[in-house]
């Protein structure tokens, strides 16, 4: 089984778009096969089974796993007696009884199996006002074989085995902070953005306030950020800034770390802003190892206050400190490039729009990687590049002339048009929610004034071949009321 490049160690996680998650096709780390032994080896308690386990899974059981995911049920030489056990379990009578139809028939037990068992446990617990007690051997027995089986499960049944293995050994805050660690950097590592265990994670963070240090609150926050996701529990951002407040000069990464996973929530504490772009803050941080990576997410905060926060008044980065934010191909889209549409939009862009009429990957102030740049008149004509200056100014120059933004319009009739590929790794795993490294990126590049125009993955993928696509683009491009070729100049 292939490993990670790097395991978890006391180093900080990045909580940017360089952070480390799994994408399709990809096998799964030793990780979450620690994690389950992490959270199954404790002792639960029975009594507070009864209706835990009432949880509908994230998507359909299947059997097997393929390329991109799973195989439906049926089909295959084994499909038989693999629907026949899970048929077994389904209708099992009693806990003991489930256990010995996992027990006594090894060779076909799948994988798929668990999460069915799981379900029918917590059936069987709930179908009686007063429950039957569970023998702790009984307990531990299932969560033997997880444990023994999960180097062969596939991402459905990790989850939803990590999903009910936590609502097994306790309420979230009677847990430690190494396992409630370990599900935060398990769920921002593989995208899962689910709000049940989020807000478990949230809660602990509020109730535990006092006792976390903020090289741990980095990374039970890690997740939110990365997973676009503002947690329902009131007191979560309150208690952020409380603990930014007091332990902002103990690490310095931590501390910026969590502003970042703030960043992308848009919410900036102003008293941890006055202190991180303080001179002290900024000359201890000079010296140390981390030196490069901390001046690259102070220039991110220091873009996010110049964009978003119009009426601050604190202090600033200087100039002089500030580095490119991202001025290069990000890690996820560097490691899938294979999967990437980008190849193709851009034979679609050459064919239909000639090679001058188009940038590919420019890198804009203050370094933010673009997809695909267009240069258009105020007609709506798309322009070639290579006589305009494809960057508009930053800061911005409302921000510096104290102008209305309409007033640019007359000062620089030329718009930039980005097409943002959205591929399927830019968005959590259910497909719908962006991630918040990249929300924040198309945010910023909307404030700057640059029009956006996205390229989802699904409509991408509904493409058959470069004739359909140079339509599909065709029709975004006019939609926009953009024209070229002889008729468009």
């Amino acid at each position: 089984m292939r490993r990670p490049r790097g395991s978890p160690g006391p180093r900080a996680p990045r909580p940017t778009e360089a952070a480390i998650c799994a994408g399709p096709g990809e096998s799964w780390s030793s990780s979450p096969n620690s994690m389950l032994r992490v959270l199954l080896s404790a002792q639960a308690s029975p009594a507070r089974l009864s209706g835990l386990l009432l949880i509908p899974p994230a998507q359909p059981c299947s059997l097997g796993s393929s390329k991109w995911g799973h195989r439906p049920l049926g089909g295959g030489p084994q499909a038989g007696p693999v629907q026949g056990l899970q048929r077994l379990l389904e209708q099992a009578r009693n806990p003991g009884e489930l256990l010995r139809w996992l027990g006594q028939n090894p060779t076909k037990v799948r994988a798929c199996h668990y999460p069915v068992a799981l379900r029918r446990l917590g059936q069987l617990l709930g179908s009686q006002p007063r429950p039957p007690p569970v023998e702790q051997t009984t307990l531990q027995d299932l969560s033997q074989l997880i444990i023994r089986n999960c180097p062969s499960f596939d991402i459905h049944t990790i989850h939803v085995c990590l999903h009910l293995a936590v609502l097994l050994e306790a309420k979230p805050e009677e847990l430690t902070p190494h396992v409630m660690v370990l599900l935060a950097q398990h769920l921002a590592r593989h995208r899962l953005r689910e709000p049940q265990l989020l807000e478990a994670i949230a809660h602990f963070l509020v109730v535990h306030e006092t006792q976390l240090s903020s090289k741990v609150v980095q990374k039970l926050v890690l997740p939110f950020g990365r997973l676009n996701y503002r947690p329902l529990e009131q007191q979560f951002m309150p208690c952020l800034e409380r603990i930014l407040a007091r332990e902002a000069g103990v690490s310095p990464l931590a501390t910026v770390n969590i502003l970042m996973s703030l960043c992308q929530l848009r919410c900036l504490p102003l008293r941890a802003l006055h202190f991180v772009f303080s001179p002290g803050f900024i000359n201890h941080v000079s010296g140390t190892p981390h030196a490069l990576i901390v001046r690259r997410y102070l220039s991110l905060l220091d873009t996010a206050v110049e964009l978003e926060l119009p009426g601050y008044e604190g202090p600033r980065l200087p100039r002089r400190q500030q580095v490119p934010i991202f001025p290069q191909l990000l890690t996820t889209d560097r490691s899938r490039c294979k999967y990437s549409h980008k190849d193709i939009v851009a034979e679609g862009l050459r064919q239909l729009l000639g090679e001058e009429k188009y940038r590919q990957d420019l890198t804009v102030p203050p370094g933010y990687c673009t997809d695909f740049l267009l240069c258009v008149s105020s007609s709506g004509a798309v322009l070639p590049v290579r006589t305009q200056d494809p960057f508009l100014p930053y800061p911005p120059r409302s921000c510096l002339l104290g102008q209305a933004a309409s007033s640019l319009t007359t000062r620089d009739p030329v718009q930039r048009v980005l097409l943002m590929l959205r591929e399927r790794w830019h968005f959590c795993r259910d497909g719908r929610v962006l991630l918040g490294s990249r929300a924040l990126r198309e945010r910023h590049l909307g404030l700057m004034g640059y029009q956006l125009l996205p390229l989802p993955f699904e409509e991408l993928e509904s493409q058959r071949g470069l004739p359909q696509l140079k339509s599909y683009l065709r029709q975004k491009l006019q939609a926009l009321g953009l024209r070229w070729g002889p008729e468009g100049g």
